[in-house]
């Protein structure tokens, strides 16, 4: 079969397995497999070339993970964030580009801070693949950024991640309870975090999300924001007066979030919102 039929036959396939963008899903899958980018793997389609045997068996494998709902990013094991791309798969939180507002902001915050002798001291909590940790450190090369993960699974996404974009960052793995119990009173200019934020009852829709993001990611407890009240917690222990936090949340949580931490003692805290318009994530200072 040629690869416009081949490329037609997948796109009816996703589409038919409810997959959001079946058109664009099967021209990375067929570009992967064949080891064109999607502006070559175009240009050969209309010179009419097929497909090999083997390169057709790693088709119908892709393909069949795709109908099943898993992750494009598992199956490219990689994805795009901002001018670069990390590593995943399973056990690690595929990023999202509404992180990438996130991401933005804090670079605009960290590059107007005044630096100390100590030098800029940021860390990046629930790190996961890294990228805010990385987007960072590559953005701000004078800056000493940390990142912080728990997970076993994600380890390996991070350190690999971390080694081949931004080999300065330091890694520590460990729980956000320990980091806020243990961080030094007014060590850090500037904390970020994409945490857990699910509330435990609300199971995501989005099958991609549901049976393949690992829970431990994903799930914040009764509300959502059991991990985000310990990151506060510490935050403000450990950022110096006039230092920032900077949080992701649901578009439905940004007042919840701006009562933490208020309630805890942070001024100025405002909610962001992403690259779509919707309320993303808050941020606030150290009193």
């Amino acid at each position: 079969m040629s690869l416009a039929g081949v490329l037609a036959d997948i796109s009816s396939r996703l589409a038919r397995a409810g997959v959001p963008s079946p058109s664009v899903d099967a021209e990375f899958l067929l570009a992967h497999v064949t080891g064109f980018t999607r502006g070559e793997l175009l240009a050969k389609i209309h010179q009419g070339l097929e497909l090999e045997t083997a390169q057709q068996a790693n088709l119908e494998a892709l393909v069949a993970r795709r109908e099943a709902r898993e992750p494009l990013q598992h199956l490219l094991g990689v994805a795009g964030f901002m001018s670069f791309e990390v590593r995943v798969g399973p056990g690690v939180f595929v990023p999202r580009p509404e992180t990438e507002s996130l991401a933005e902001r804090a670079i605009q915050s960290a590059s107007a801070m005044a630096v100390s002798e100590r030098g800029l001291q940021i860390v990046d909590l629930c790190s996961g693949s890294g990228v805010l940790a990385i987007a960072l450190a590559r953005a701000i090369p004078h800056a000493s950024v940390k990142a912080l993960e728990l997970s076993d699974e994600a380890m390996p996404y991070l350190r690999r991640n971390v080694a081949d974009l931004a080999p300065e960052v330091q890694i520590t793995q460990g729980s956000v309870v320990t980091w806020a119990s243990e961080v030094e009173t007014s060590s850090v200019d500037l904390v970020v975090s994409n945490p857990p934020y699910v509330p435990d009852a609300e199971i995501p829709n989005d099958p991609e999300v549901q049976l393949f993001d690992p829970a431990l990611a994903l799930y914040g407890g009764e509300d959502g924001l059991d991990v985000v009240r310990i990151i506060v917690e510490g935050a403000f222990r450990g950022l110096r007066p006039g230092g920032v936090l900077m949080l992701e949340h649901s578009n439905l949580q940004g007042a919840a979030v701006r009562d933490v931490l208020e309630g805890r003692g942070f001024r100025t805290v405002s909610t962001q919102k992403d690259l779509v318009g919707r309320d993303r994530f808050t941020q606030g200072y150290r009193r």
